[in-house]
């Protein structure tokens, strides 16, 4: 099993994927201020978990996976202010509100069986 075969981390990567595409039919202005911290703070959720993942030690996997909530948290805050510079319409606000809702929950469930699955205290997969 590898780090693309986690739900979590599935989601994570479509997540990044439909922000980008928004993203990237946006006015230059918009691109270059709002879009690219949006698409940096989605991308580095799925990173953080490839990179945590990659590890092979469950406290460090924990860590990144921490930095990835904590980027999930940040990639909210730049959606925020889409929807309210009206860059986003309600289709795609719709679709992006779907996968943020789910993915919290994934993530947490995530993080909590790190270390349990294997029952090693030094690996997690």
């Amino acid at each position: 099993m590898g780090v693309q075969d986690l739900e979590v981390y599935k989601i994570a990567e479509k997540l990044s994927d439909v922000i980008w595409n928004i993203v990237s039919s946006w006015d230059h202005f918009s691109k270059m201020t709002l879009g690219r911290q949006l698409v940096e703070s989605a991308d580095s959720v799925a990173a953080n978990i490839a990179e945590g993942y990659g590890r092979y030690h469950f406290r460090e996997n924990k860590n990144f996976c921490y930095y990835a909530r904590g980027s999930l948290e940040e990639t909210k805050v730049w959606l925020r202010k889409s929807v309210r510079r009206n860059l986003l319409d309600m289709s795609q606000h719709s679709e992006l509100e779907e996968m943020i809702e789910v993915l919290p929950k994934r993530l947490n469930a995530y993080i909590s069986s790190i270390g349990r699955r294997c029952g090693s205290a030094s690996t997690d997969h």
